[in-house]
């Protein structure tokens, strides 16, 4: 860091309390010890704000040069047009004091126009899931998880797929998919709802990972429980180039809870990313049983560094890793001993009054009355 940006981060930090320096910059070779939480901010359900409704938040990034973040909504174009949220965070000396939405941008397609819903257009509907400021360029890139229907005769496949926009949600680009990535009417490839949920940008803007929620076909079953044989796949795409370099083996948790009806819907996946520096990453779990009314939510400190690049493993289950991804818990959210919803966003944000890395956690309500918008910010130890 040359010395006018240290002054800068200095004069932020003395009259913005609690903004300053973003901890991203300085994040390689500081290990995570573990996380406190500092406290929680609720946005209330189905708040209205020109002319949307907030919810379906499956996304948080902190832009530090603005101090501002952007927020991805996960609506597929059902109520308002598929789009993203810019937010102001203030932090106090109790935490988060306020979550101000500045503005609201639609998401475009390569054509200019906003996405349609799936009544006007069922092959061209996004399913926004993650999105990242891209720091080197001023733009952004977000992941849909496409579509993959095959039911009583009916067909219809939607590639997941990364886009990179301008900050006006205009269409610039997309990166090409790995080839066991394409939707297919067959069980292979991914699941339905199981894609691209999270983007992790490292320091230098250089790399992009892309993590894959549940298992792909070829790799084996989705989460069960008492299991733990799901495997998922993290992409590494090198981002001066825009190919596919690598994918990894990470090996998820079995579900944690059993559902209230036995047999009824559970899942416990990867919805969000972080990277911490070039080759580790802290991984959201997440594991929801049907019934519970609470998530189970797990980080985990990832080390990739001596992984195997299973680029060509056509299936986990045919072919076992010999060196997957290593994992540590970090947090079980359990442990907090309060609602925890549907935690599907992580970034790291600016430094706290005492000098520590601040992260923050934002939940996806699903636009259902009984879920929160929930954002909880944690002291980085």
């Amino acid at each position: 860091m040359n010395f006018l940006l240290r002054l800068l981060c200095l004069f932020s930090f003395l009259a913005i309390t609690g903004a300053g320096c973003t901890s991203q910059k300085k994040s390689a070779g500081q290990p995570i010890r573990q996380l406190k939480l500092v406290n929680e901010f609720d946005l209330p359900h189905h708040l209205q704000f020109h002319g949307t409704t907030v919810g379906g938040l499956s996304s948080i990034d902190y832009v530090p040069s603005e101090d501002v973040y952007h927020l991805v909504c996960d609506d597929r174009s059902d109520l308002n047009a598929a789009r993203f949220y810019t937010a102001k965070i203030r932090l106090g000396d109790k935490g988060i004091d306020t979550v101000q939405l500045l503005n609201v941008t639609t998401l475009l397609q390569k054509n200019g126009k906003p996405y349609p819903n799936k009544k006007e257009d069922s092959l061209h509907v996004p399913d926004p899931e993650a999105l990242r400021f891209n720091r080197s360029n001023g733009t952004l890139v977000w992941s849909s998880e496409g579509e993959r229907i095959v039911r009583g005769g009916k067909v219809i496949l939607t590639d997941p797929s990364i886009n990179i926009i301008d900050r006006k949600g205009q269409w610039l680009d997309s990166l090409p998919l790995p080839a066991n990535m394409h939707m297919r009417a067959t069980e292979n490839g991914p699941r339905q709802n199981g894609v691209f949920e999270g983007l992790a940008f490292t320091d230098d803007n250089k790399t992009l990972f892309v993590s894959v929620e549940e298992p792909l076909y070829e790799d084996g079953p989705r989460a069960g429980l008492k299991d733990t044989s799901g495997w998922i796949r993290l992409i590494k795409y090198n981002m001066t180039t825009r190919e596919p370099v690598a994918q990894y083996a990470y090996r998820i948790d079995p579900v944690v809870q059993e559902p209230i009806s036995a047999g009824t819907f559970i899942v416990n996946g990867v919805p969000d990313i972080l990277a911490v520096n070039d080759h580790q990453l802290l991984i959201t779990e997440r594991s929801f049983s049907t019934g519970r009314l609470t998530c189970n939510i797990r980080i985990y400190l990832a080390e990739l560094k001596d992984a195997d690049d299973i680029s060509g493993v056509v299936s986990l289950q045919k072919s076992p890793v010999t060196r997957p991804v290593q994992k540590k818990l970090v947090l079980n959210m359990d442990s907090l001993g309060r609602w925890i919803d549907n935690v599907e966003g992580a970034t790291f944000g600016p430094r706290l009054p005492n000098g520590h890395r601040s992260l923050l956690f934002v939940t996806d309500d699903n636009f259902a009355p009984f879920e929160r918008t929930q954002f909880f910010l944690f002291d980085v130890q």
